[in-house]
């Protein structure tokens, strides 16, 4: 292993943000009971939902697949405790904003039995990176830094790409989340042996552990891990607490000194970044044969009475978490799922933890701090964007719906990771407007895509029909040359018969 680099590197904009991790952070994680019920929604992941491969009544066991993967892009779903599903229908979910959505649930039978060891996945050992690649597909196993990308899929497009550096991002550099965190502390080593798989996976050599430079207990601990692995592969590097420094493209500019091109991938670069818990969970589903059925959630804010991280199954609802945490406090007015600056929220807590859950954050107040004003043209929002846009002439590009301004101004390029709304003296929703701008682009896109798989249609059927109305023509003009044919042939044997009689 390289030894710890300190070069920080810079980054544009930025915020210097109030942490809000130490009250989450000073308790070891803990683990939350299997409650009596748990529910999985089937669209935990970017691509299609999940498709059902058991029915009601069904008994299950933990880590059994209940969902296959559906779609070029998806995951698969397991179950995770044993027990009996008791129904398949929609729920409200976190990732959906409280709306219901397709679940599978299960009723716990308290014995937590796992999938036999023969049923479940074999050691790396003998396995090649493309094997690798396509045995993760089945862990049912995303990116578990929030984006919940289906990890076989970006392994599929990284191989295909021909990147040379491996990413693993422990920044997490939004306020008041400390999963990663506490999962670099506890479990080092998992994260470091599913970085290795995925070097397998992606048969390169290169690769980096980035650290934010606000957690020296995980740049200790994984420094440990590194030392025992003998990984000369493996280079520790810390980045600068500026917000969003752990964003996929700022991260592969600070510590590959590289530049993700507009519109494109970190692949793009020849970069693959991926989450800490996804290396440790590929470690868990390669070596241990678990697939993704729990994850680390910091449960925190002045709303709950014991911030802490949780080890917490999947489709546990979001009450028995918090409830766990000591319940809420008289503070508690506003409940989020996942970090201050990019989470979503939520009016009920009867929904239930899933894959992206890395946070349940409780407010004393709502993020909006003021009535919203008119852009006032104070050029704060420009200096402070990551991308170096100039979300002002964006926010009025979009009031005006112009979408040839918004793609010129690089609307697509925008990460949505709420610096301009902060900083905002007007108040103005920037973010909740860029992020609804992209939306209806990409409905445009749609539009037109299916504008012109229509007209292919069209022109397709238009020959179509002029083949069959050649072939027709064709086919009428033979038969009146075979019956012209036929008629003179006709009235040359009348012709001859009458000769044959003239001459008898």
């Amino acid at each position: 292993m390289s030894a710890p680099t300190y070069d920080l590197g810079t980054l544009h904009g930025g915020l210097r943000l109030d942490a809000h991790k130490r009250a989450s952070t000073r308790m070891p994680l803990q683990t939350i009971p299997v409650p009596e019920r748990l529910v999985l929604p089937l669209d935990q992941h970017v691509g299609e939902p999940a498709t059902p491969v058991v029915a009601p009544g069904d008994r299950v066991l933990r880590g059994q697949l209940i969902a296959r993967q559906s779609g070029a892009i998806g995951a698969a779903v397991h179950a995770s405790t044993s027990g009996t599903v008791v129904a398949i229908e929609p729920r409200p979910v976190a990732r959906r904003h409280g709306d219901p959505a397709p679940c599978i649930v299960i009723e716990s039978d308290g014995e937590d039995r796992a999938v036999p060891p023969a049923t479940t996945a074999s050691s790396a050992g003998d396995i090649g990176g493309e094997q690798l690649a396509a045995r993760i597909l089945d862990g049912g196993i995303v990116g578990l830094g929030g984006a919940v990308f289906p990890t076989a899929a970006k392994l599929a497009e990284a191989r295909s790409a021909g990147l040379d550096t491996l990413i693993l991002n422990g920044v997490e550099c939004e306020p008041y989340l400390s999963c990663d965190d506490t999962l670099m502390r506890e479990r080092a080593d998992a994260i470091v042996a599913g970085g290795r798989l995925l070097l397998e996976a992606l048969g390169i050599d290169t690769a980096y552990l980035a650290v934010e430079s606000d957690k020296p207990e995980a740049l200790d601990a994984l420094a440990d891990a590194l030392g025992r692995s003998g990984d000369e592969r493996f280079t520790l590097k810390q980045v600068p607490t500026i917000y969003p420094s752990g964003a996929e493209d700022q991260l592969v500019q600070l510590v590959a000194n590289r530049e993700v091109p507009s519109g494109g991938l970190p692949t793009d670069a020849g970069c693959l970044v991926q989450n800490v818990g996804t290396a440790a969970a590929v470690y868990d589903w390669i070596e241990r044969g678990e697939p993704l059925i729990s994850r680390i959630t910091t449960v925190t804010g002045p709303g709950v009475a014991k911030p802490l991280n949780v080890l917490v199954r999947l489709g546990t609802p979001v009450a028995d978490v918090i409830a766990f945490a000591g319940g809420y406090t008289d503070a508690a007015r506003h409940l989020v799922i996942g970090g201050s600056m990019t989470g979503k929220s939520m009016s009920t807590d009867r929904v239930p933890v899933v894959k992206a859950t890395n946070c349940i954050l409780v407010l004393s107040e709502a993020r909006s701090s003021g009535p919203v004003r008119a852009c006032i043209r104070c050029g704060e929002c420009a200096a402070v964007c990551p991308i170096r846009l100039l979300p002002q002439q964006l926010h009025w590009f979009a009031a005006a719906d112009d979408e040839s301004a918004l793609r010129e101004h690089g609307l697509i390029d925008c990460i949505e990771c709420g610096c301009c709304d902060l900083v905002c003296p007007s108040h103005l929703p920037l973010t909740t407007t860029f992020r609804t701008a992209k939306a209806r682009i990409r409905e445009l896109e749609d539009e037109k895509a299916r504008a012109r798989r229509a007209r292919r249609r069209f022109e397709a059927r238009r020959e179509r029909l002029t083949r069959e109305e050649e072939t027709l023509s064709a086919d009428l003009d033979r038969q009146k040359r075979v019956a012209k044919s036929a008629g003179r042939d006709a009235i040359a044997e009348i012709m001859r018969r009458k000769r044959r009689q003239d001459d008898d």
